[in-house]
């Protein structure tokens, strides 16, 4: 029963300039490692871009379209300090946009002047190097074909001012800087400035197409390996995760395959967490693997970085088989968000969906190495885990809790008594047991219940229903035998209160800690494989309720062997009669294979546990 997932206190953005945040359902409830970001400026759809004022610059990983097809156009050509201007952005239906003026001498300078809103419904204004209303933005990712606003000229505005924009047609169609008219001061010398207005951007290094599959053989003698399943074989298993690191001077070759459609990605990370780590991304998009380096901030999308810092990119897909590689220097000194490959990191591997080069968060749970690894200096073949040990103890217990311990305490309270009424301790043998066998449950339950608030640092909001409905069993389990400890005398007349009470409540624990579990198996945080899980759950139930119902069933053909005697219809079951003697040995009987199949069902929980 697992309660929260890990999540930190970052906010995830949302989608930019050039690209848009999705969203994809699973069938696992949600939570993070290795969540990926589009972009550092389309992925806000509310335009909120401030952060790409300077350059204008979508990082998506895609290259801008060439030619422009939407137009500036202004409502003068000359200018004084103080004058108010209407500028026009048209053309075909685009989402987003963002509008600047800037110097015409030098187009790298701040932006110029102010802008004043015509409809605030569709644009806003941004603060951009600390001048407010400096550049305009849209306020939804609804198609629009004409933006209208104000250009205010400051007092200290230069001789030559033009307009630019970046346009966002759709995620890969957009167009950067697109140059509009040049305005100018009355007296002013005419504009002559021969350089284009368009920044260059830095041309793409080329990829080439891989001819064969990775190997392994090399592994924990050449490379550095890790590999999910352990020791799997990327030339012979297409479910084989593969990722490797081959030193060459000063620079590692780094290889990466798995069954992907969609993306396959990995991380270096100082700790287990998600966040400020250096991420490299495979897309699969229009037949072809687009291979990024990105960063991580929080458990947001990773923003995109330039590949210059990648060289001899390669990439293959067949059979459902996505493979990429590249070689980067082992020390890039200069440039952001690249680690040093000198040092020990975790290392995170994920896959996930992509549609059209959009990526969706992961599949399911990232990959993570058990310790941190120096990928270069020391070539080993490791393996990792999709699930913490923590999140691992939390669910073990939980079942041995409320699969085991509780299930059998149970059964022994309601059909046990005249099995075991002999007196163990100064209390019937079945009491003892049963006494036993709840407060285990309990003291279970509480370790258990501290483990993922330990593990995410407090509570989670990720995980559904899951950590509600836990808290929920674990007031149960803690009013249980409190409730017990105040249990009136046999012939009080409080004592059927008692038991009505005692019941109801033991039951409804056990009903909600049941759903909590299927809830729990589900989350991304233990990451259980397949629909087994599933199936195993409903044959514990189906197995504890038959169970039952056959005692039922075998208690009331012992109650119809009394004799009743006198009006009042007393029921006296004969003592130590052949039927007393194969009665009991029925139930004992039934109680050993009940047990027998509650540990098959424990040791096929823990052993899948055990595997992640």
């Amino acid at each position: 029963m697992l309660i929260p997932q890990r999540k930190r206190d970052r906010q995830e953005p949302r989608s930019p300039i050039c690209s848009s945040q999705m969203a994809v359902p699973g069938f696992t409830l949600g939570a993070l490692i290795l969540l990926l970001h589009i972009s550092s400026v389309a992925n806000y759809p509310n335009g909120k871009v401030t952060k790409s004022c300077y350059g204008m610059i979508p990082e998506h990983g895609h290259t801008p379209q060439s030619d422009p097809v939407h137009h500036i156009s202004v409502s003068q050509m000359t200018f004084r300090p103080g004058d108010q201007l209407k500028v026009t952005l048209s053309g075909p239906p685009f989402k987003g946009f963002l509008l600047e003026a800037r110097d015409a001498d030098d187009l790298s300078r701040s932006p110029i002047g102010s802008f004043t809103l015509i409809d605030s419904q569709v644009s806003q204004l941004l603060t951009c190097e600390d001048i407010q209303g400096s550049a305009v933005s849209h306020t939804s990712p609804s198609k629009k074909t004409e933006i209208k606003v104000y250009w205010n000229a400051p007092n200290s505005a230069p001789n030559h001012v033009q307009f630019l924009a970046t346009v966002v047609e759709k995620y890969k169609i957009c167009w950067v800087k697109i140059p509009g008219p040049i305005i100018s001061q009355p007296n002013a010398f005419p504009f002559t400035t021969p350089e284009a207005t368009i920044a260059r951007l830095s041309t793409l290094p080329p990829v080439s197409h891989l001819t064969t599959s990775f190997s392994a053989l090399d592994c924990g003698n050449k490379k550095f390996c890790i590999r999910n399943p352990l020791n799997c074989d990327p030339e012979k298993e297409h479910a084989c995760f593969f990722l490797s690191f081959t030193r060459d001077d000063q620079s590692v070759m780094v290889e990466m395959s798995g069954p992907s459609k969609g993306y396959l990605s990995f991380a270096f990370s100082d700790d287990r967490w998600m966040g400020d780590d250096d991420a490299y991304v495979c897309i699969h998009e229009d037949q072809t693997v687009s291979i990024q380096p990105s960063h991580l901030m929080g458990r947001s999308h990773p923003v995109m970085d330039s590949r210059d810092t990648l060289e001899d990119m390669a990439w293959r897909l067949e059979d459902g088989v996505m493979q990429c590689s590249f070689r980067r220097n082992i020390s890039i000194p200069g440039v952001k968000n690249r680690f040093d490959l000198n040092t020990s990191y975790y290392i995170f591997l994920a896959d996930g969906a992509a549609d059209d080069g959009r990526i969706y968060k992961h599949s399911q749970r990232p990959l993570i190495t058990y310790e941190k690894h120096d990928v270069i200096n020391s070539p080993k073949n490791v393996g990792g885990s999709r699930s913490s040990l923590l999140l691992k103890a939390h669910g073990a217990l939980m079942f041995v809790a409320w699969v085991t311990t509780v299930s059998i305490g149970v059964l022994i309270a309601r059909f046990f008594k005249p099995v075991w009424s002999k007196v163990f301790f100064g209390k019937a043998a079945w009491f003892q047991v049963h006494r036993l066998l709840m407060l285990t449950t309990s003291a279970l339950t509480c370790i258990a219940f501290v483990l993922p608030f330990i593990y995410t640092g407090g509570w989670s909001w990720y995980a559904g229903y899951h950590p509600y409905l836990g808290c929920i069993v674990m007031v149960l389990a803690v009013l249980q035998p409190l409730l017990a400890a105040f249990r009136p005398a046999l012939h009080d007349p409080r004592r059927q209160m008692f038991n009505w009470t005692h019941w109801s409540m033991g039951t409804a624990a056990r009903i909600i800690a049941v759903a909590a579990m299927f809830l729990g198996m589900d989350l991304p945080g233990l990451d259980l494989p397949g629909p087994w899980k599933t199936y195993v759950m409903i044959g514990f139930v189906a197995w504890h309720v038959g169970t039952e119902i056959v005692l039922e069933i075998h208690a009331y053909r012992l109650s119809r062997k009394g004799e009743i005697l006198d009006d009042a219809r007393i029921q006296i079951l004969q003592s130590f009669t052949v039927a007393e003697a194969e009665g009991h040995a029925f139930k004992k009987a039934v109680l050993t294979i009940y047990i027998c199949g509650n540990v098959t069902f424990l040791i096929m929980f823990l052993s899948a546990i055990n595997s992640l």
